[in-house]
């Protein structure tokens, strides 16, 4: 399943890497690609959206 989400506080490829690995501590087998300058996160996961959001609010980040 395939969802995107709007994460505010995304700078810099250290942000992207937090945000990589909280996503693929959930699911080890998640495709996530990130698109900075948009604030944008797709994940394509078995884990649910609220999970996948939560591991990375959980980083700091702000989810909408």
């Amino acid at each position: 399943m395939q969802n995107t989400f709007q994460v505010q506080g995304m700078t810099c490829g250290h942000c992207e890497r937090a945000v990589t690995q909280a996503v693929q501590q959930l699911d080890a087998q998640a495709k996530v690609a990130i698109d900075r300058a948009q604030g944008k996160v797709v994940v394509e996961s078995s884990q649910p959206a609220d999970k996948i959001a939560a591991a990375i609010a959980a980083e700091g980040y702000q989810v909408q």
